[in-house]
């Protein structure tokens, strides 16, 4: 088993819950433990030569959040924003990021024995931040490590814990 394989398999070793969200017809989970908040969606403040998935800012409480549209950094096909739309709001080591969804499904708990590893296959996301896949009835997830995607050498949004 490859160094990869066996902390997916030590992720799965446990139940754990998961807040599911839409992009299109796709549907991802992401760790509940990592989300402060979930927000109807406002325009932020745009940022001069910022990517175009990264929206903007917004004030939240004092505190300034970048805001990334997953739909575009995913490469989806655009989509209006409608009543729908949120933005999920999160804590990733000391930095509060929001992230823009099409709707949040619902927070889910998936036992080990619904988990498969992530196939070997080249995405648009980065490869180390797809944990793996999640199964439940007749739905499959696509399961994120939110802040390794946020941490990534395209978005740079999360810093390491470590610095």
């Amino acid at each position: 088993m490859t160094a990869m394989g066996q902390t997916q398999g030590q992720a799965f070793a446990n139940e754990r819950e998961y807040l599911t969200f839409r992009l299109d017809r796709e549907e991802f989970g992401i760790d509940i433990l990592k989300v402060q908040e979930i927000r109807g969606y406002e325009p932020p403040t745009r940022i001069a030569n910022a990517p175009s998935f990264i929206k903007g800012v917004f004030n939240l409480r004092g505190t300034i959040v970048p805001i990334v549209d997953l739909r575009l950094k995913f490469d989806c096909p655009r989509s209006d924003y409608d009543s729908s739309t949120v933005v999920i709001v999160l804590n990733l080591s000391r930095r509060i990021v929001g992230i823009v969804v099409d709707s949040v499904s619902d927070v889910l708990t998936l036992p080990a024995e619904n988990f498969k590893a992530a196939p070997d296959i080249d995405t648009i996301i980065d490869r180390e931040a797809v944990v793996g896949l999640g199964s439940l009835r007749d739905r499959m997830l696509i399961l994120l490590d939110i802040e390794k995607l946020m941490a990534g050498q395209s978005m740079a949004l999360a810093s390491d814990s470590s610095n």
